[in-house]
């Protein structure tokens, strides 16, 4: 893959626990089932095999569509070391408006009683034709927003939990 994207975070949580978290598709990729101005108040569905993409092999598809367009991806996991790192890469020819083919994951780390979270994309822009206009101008930008999405959404999810705790 030709670009590179990443965020790291502290979150309060130690690391199993922030992996089991981030293991389920469904909570990782939130930001994608919700709508908002980064996917043009659209959302993408995600569909899961029967290891609920929580091991090598294991086959995540979402679909969705944007402004009219079809979109649609299928990722398999092709790393899952808990509670370490877990890395999946889309398979196939997957239809997005501005990035093409990627390698994603996220790498754990113990920071005392918390986590040091590392979310990464390796990703190719489309092709070619209007999605690599598209590409080109709006892909760093969304591959950006997507690490710095899942980061905060842990941050937040184990924030939200140490004060409902504390209550």
């Amino acid at each position: 893959m030709s670009l590179h994207d990443e965020t790291t975070g502290v979150v309060n949580t130690p690391p199993e626990m922030l992996f089991d978290h981030l293991d389920d598709p469904h909570r990782l990729s939130a930001h994608m089932s919700r709508s908002s101005a980064m996917t043009l108040g659209s959302r993408m569905n995600i569909e899961l095999d029967a290891a609920a993409g929580r091991a090598v092999g294991s086959k995540i598809r979402l679909a969705g569509l944007v402004l009219g367009i079809r979109l649609l991806l299928e990722e398999v996991v092709t790393e899952h070391v808990p509670p370490k790192r877990k890395v999946w890469q889309t398979i196939g020819t997957p239809r997005l408006l501005v990035l093409s083919h990627y390698t994603m994951g996220y790498e754990i780390a113990p920071e005392g009683a918390a986590s040091r979270l590392r979310v990464f994309i390796d990703y190719d822009l489309p092709a070619r034709g209007m999605f690599r206009w598209l590409g080109r101008l709006l892909g760093r930008l969304y591959a950006r927003w997507c690490t710095r999405r899942m980061v905060k959404d842990a941050v937040a999810h184990f924030n939200r939990r140490s004060s409902e705790n504390a209550a």
